[in-house]
């Protein structure tokens, strides 16, 4: 799993080597490539203020890379930036902006191809195509860094923080905004992602595709397209994020799709569309969570088994929980639901008798999407009525034997 120490390993790797020469860089064409050029192992660069029209700057030996109140690094909306295919580069307090777009190449502010131990810190990255692109590397570190662009779209706009094939990265806390993705990880194991914001990114907030091993804690995912993509992975902990506003015709706080064991605990769900939409999912835990306030808090296809929901609070959600088969082969228990109606003769703090939390009229637009037209009607209010007294249609191994009468403290 996850090395706990992955950031003192990456620091130490790097600030434990050699110091060199402290070399000033000012603004002239060529100059930061030149330097770079001449500069010997492990120097120091200082990059004073101004604006440096460079592109494609390599970086191929073991330096820092330092601004001096974020000098302006432009690529005219032509070009790459940034190509770092050293080990143990620093790159900090950088202004880098305006890369250009191509349908054959993934445009960068800041690339890492094939390294490792590689730290980007502190940095602007202003309306690039992609913000930060990590390829093939491991041990690498990217903090503190703001991305900010102005996507319309998916087709032609590419993400904040873009890892494909890498190993044992460190996220943390970046704030990500108006990428097609926030943060996207592809074939990335034994990496953590933590204490980011991901704000109004056109597809997800965070999207997994194939990454195991993998932990993303206290983030908050707010007003994207959709909060949470994971797909095609196992092992994923999900631990303490806040999921909020994540609202339109298809959007979620977590989509999970084709993942197995793995956990989603102490989140915060509000006013999503979805919070949680399982499909092919498999022994997640799902447990102490918060689900306020949202469309729907879960669905959960009929491709799922063996995931465990227990201690969590569902209130406010239009529906609670809804499936579109009529077999049930997960477990609801020790959960919360505003809308039980039940009792506790005996004051063990648990309600007498189950609680059903699918209602009729959530079986039927799973089935019939169009009725949702009728949500809050009368004749929905007389169909739950009828259920409670007949039931028929709810799938009856979807209960909860042991619904909480109070709510539970997850602070």
């Amino acid at each position: 799993m996850l090395s706990r120490n992955l950031i003192t390993i990456i620091f130490f790797s790097v600030a434990f080597q050699a110091k060199g020469a402290t070399i000033n860089v000012y603004p002239g064409q060529g100059n930061l490539q030149t330097t770079i050029d001449k500069a010997d192992r492990g120097d120091t660069l200082i990059v004073h203020q101004g604006l440096y029209k460079e592109h494609d700057i390599l970086v191929n030996k073991k330096l820092t890379i330092k601004g001096d109140d974020f000098p302006v690094i432009d690529g005219g909306k032509k070009y790459q930036l940034f190509f770092i295919t050293a080990d143990s580069v620093v790159i900090e307090g950088l202004q880098v902006q305006n890369t250009g777009r191509s349908s054959m190449t993934d445009m960068a502010g800041i690339r890492l191809q094939n390294v490792s131990h590689v730290i980007v810190r502190n940095n602007l990255l202003l309306y690039n195509t992609y913000g930060i692109y990590l390829q093939n590397s491991s041990y690498c570190a990217i903090l503190n860094n703001i991305a900010l662009a102005n996507a319309k779209d998916e087709l032609n706009n590419g993400n904040g923080i873009h890892a494909w094939k890498c190993n044992h990265l460190l996220i943390r806390n970046n704030k990500i905004s108006g990428h097609r993705d926030g943060i996207y990880f592809e074939f990335v194991t034994d990496s953590k992602i933590s204490h980011n914001i991901s704000i109004l990114n056109v597809r997800y907030g965070l999207h997994f595709m194939f990454s195991s091993n993998d932990a993303y804690l206290q983030n908050q995912f707010v007003d994207n397209g959709a909060g949470v993509a994971v797909m095609f992975s196992k092992n994923v902990i999900m631990l303490n994020n806040t999921f909020r506003h994540n609202w339109g015709d298809a959007a979620y706080g977590i989509l999970l799709k084709e993942i197995s064991d793995s956990k989603i605990e102490h989140n915060y769900f509000t006013k999503n569309t979805v919070a949680i939409y399982m499909e092919g999912t498999n022994r997640i835990n799902v447990a102490n969570n918060e689900f306020d306030e949202n469309g729907w808090a879960m669905r959960i296809q009929a491709s799922c088994n063996a995931n465990m929901f227990e201690g969590n609070n569902f209130q406010a959600n239009s529906f609670d929980v809804a499936t579109n088969g009529t077999m049930m082969l997960n477990t609801f228990d020790h959960n919360y639901w505003d809308k039980y109606d039940g009792y506790d003769l005996d004051k063990d703090k648990t309600g007498d008798v189950p609680y059903y939390p699918v209602s009729i009229y959530a079986v039927v637009t799973e089935r019939v999407p169009v009725t949702m037209i009728l949500y809050r009607s009368f004749l929905t209010d007389i169909m739950d009525q009828v259920e409670k007294v007949l039931p028929s249609v709810i799938p009856e191994q979807l209960k909860d034997d042991h619904p909480m009468m109070k709510k539970w403290d997850l602070k």
